[in-house]
């Protein structure tokens, strides 16, 4: 694929003077540009943001949060006390440890439905 243009090549394009043939008919004001040039151009194309890229982060991070709403409620569970020191305690003291060392704040229960 031509980073210029995105023009996907044929296999038999792949060779370097039907590649310089390619760069120079469409590309004419890129042909005096240095390697250098191209492997940031190689280098941005890879690390673009891909769909794929988006969903398997955002996953993760769900299961973080699963995860981590399933370990508070087994801390709860073998503490022997009611369900609602998750509310009156953990919460807070959660939203604390946001506020305070990541500068985060803690979205509210309130918002969701």
């Amino acid at each position: 694929m031509c980073l210029l243009c995105n023009k996907v090549l044929g296999n038999d394009a792949m060779n370097p003077s039907k590649l310089q043939d390619h760069l120079r008919r469409c590309h004419p004001d890129k042909t005096e540009k240095d390697l250098k040039y191209f492997q940031t151009l190689k280098d941005k194309f890879q690390k673009r943001p891909t769909l794929g890229r988006m969903f398997a982060s955002t996953s993760q991070r769900n299961d973080d949060d699963l995860r981590a709403s399933y370990n508070i409620s087994l801390l709860i569970a073998k503490s022997g006390k009611p369900h609602t020191i998750g509310e009156k305690l953990i919460l807070p003291a959660v939203e604390e440890v946001l506020k305070t060392v990541l500068h985060k704040p803690l979205i509210s229960l309130e918002e969701f439905p």
